[in-house]
């Protein structure tokens, strides 16, 4: 009896100590949730607003992304207009924002908080431009006031480190024969078996009630963008697979001019593809509109928009004829025109971007070529078009 007692008692702290330790899990030094660390925090006031514009970080490499956050304190009987953050950026592109709220401060305060997680185009010295908030009293909506930020500076740099010695480019392929067509009896074979599963898959899809499938869209530059960061992410440069990186980086520029001006171009060679494109270029010569292609998803019928296709056909031709040799005649890049060949690629998908050019990505996989990356099913856009002050 008294070990078994000894025994409750050694369970019993052991418990006590296991809640102590949960109710503690995330929490700060004084016992508040972590919040993230930001490098940089700016403060403005003017009059009964205060504004802190805070930044998580001011070096970054171009596949990182950077945490902007806006906190907007407001006396009694005064409301603020957030700025439009899309607007102002040149060198960030908009991933997600977020609107965290409203609450009361200790002084009775309205405290608003939004933030946008930026991601950069290309990599350099940068500057996360200023920012005006416009503030008024309720009563009197048509007086507004102005709360300038300054610029804060971001570096952004590139993805090549000191390893460039290190690269090894692989051999080009010997040839190889092609494979024996196989052979089709067992074609004739199944003959009978379909004929008869016929009436069987029409008596079962009539007794069951099929599931209705919901297609996803995407634009076009998004999912170009999903296959870009899925290409960096397995760091083919840094492990020497040159070759490899070539093949996926042409892959991704070739899958999205489909996707986004309806050409051909994963099928075809590079030669047949710039013949296409001035055939086509020339069809259209002496007209200022291009049809896209098949009408775009939340489009009119027939709708026609200027293609900027034409204009950088120079910028392909160069992009394609150098994948070429490095894929097929062993030529070694240096590190500039490793990183301009990204460089081109990120800048070319955001000069041709267009939110009406939409791709059906339902159970879609991507990344330059097949089973590299499957693309997120839900639908989302960078910038939410309900959100004031976005």
């Amino acid at each position: 009896m008294p070990l078994r007692a000894h025994y409750k008692r050694a369970a019993f702290l052991v418990g006590v100590s296991l809640l102590a330790v949960i109710a503690g899990c995330g929490k700060g030094p004084k016992g508040t949730a972590g919040k993230t660390a930001f490098e940089v925090e700016k403060v403005y006031e003017r009059g009964p607003a205060t504004v802190r514009v805070r930044l998580d970080k001011t070096k970054m490499t171009i596949a990182d992304t950077v945490l902007l956050q806006f906190e907007a304190t407001l006396q009694p009987d005064y409301a603020i207009q957030m700025p439009r953050v899309d607007k102002v950026l040149e060198n960030f592109g908009i991933v997600d924002w977020n609107n965290l709220g409203k609450k009361l401060d200790d002084k009775n305060n309205e405290v608003t908080t939004y933030q946008y997680r930026l991601e950069p185009f290309l990599s350099g010295q940068y500057e996360i431009p200023a920012f005006t908030f416009q503030f008024h009293n309720v009563s009197d909506p048509n007086t507004r006031h102005e709360l300038t930020s300054e610029p804060i500076a971001v570096e952004v740099t590139s993805l090549l480190g000191d390893q460039r010695a290190n690269l090894v480019i692989e051999d080009i392929e010997d040839v190889v024969e092609m494979p024996k067509a196989a052979s089709r009896w067992w074609l004739w074979a199944l003959l009978p078996l379909g004929i008869a599963a016929v009436p069987a898959v029409w008596l079962l899809r009539r007794s069951r009630r099929a599931r209705q499938l919901v297609r996803i869209f995407q634009p076009a530059h998004e999912v170009a963008y999903a296959r870009l960061r899925a290409l960096v992410a397995e760091n083919l440069v840094e492990q020497g697979r040159i070759k490899e990186f070539y093949e996926r980086i042409s892959g991704i520029l070739r899958h999205y001019i489909e996707d986004r001006f309806d050409l051909r171009a994963p099928e075809r060679t590079t030669e047949e593809f710039l013949a296409e494109l001035r055939f086509t270029e020339e069809e259209k010569r002496g007209h200022s509109t291009f049809s896209t292609g098949p009408r775009s998803v939340g489009s009119p019928e027939g709708e026609k928009v200027e293609c900027p296709l034409f204009s950088h056909k120079q910028v392909l031709e160069e992009f394609l004829t150098h994948c070429d040799l490095v894929k097929f005649a062993k030529h070694d890049p240096t590190t500039e025109q490793l990183q301009r060949t990204f460089d081109l690629v990120k800048d070319f998908i955001e000069r041709t971007k267009s939110e009406q050019r939409q791709v059906d990505v339902t159970g879609r996989i991507g990344a330059g070529h097949e089973g590299r990356e499957t693309l997120d099913p839900r639908p989302s856009g960078l910038v939410p078009h309900e959100a004031e002050g976005a």
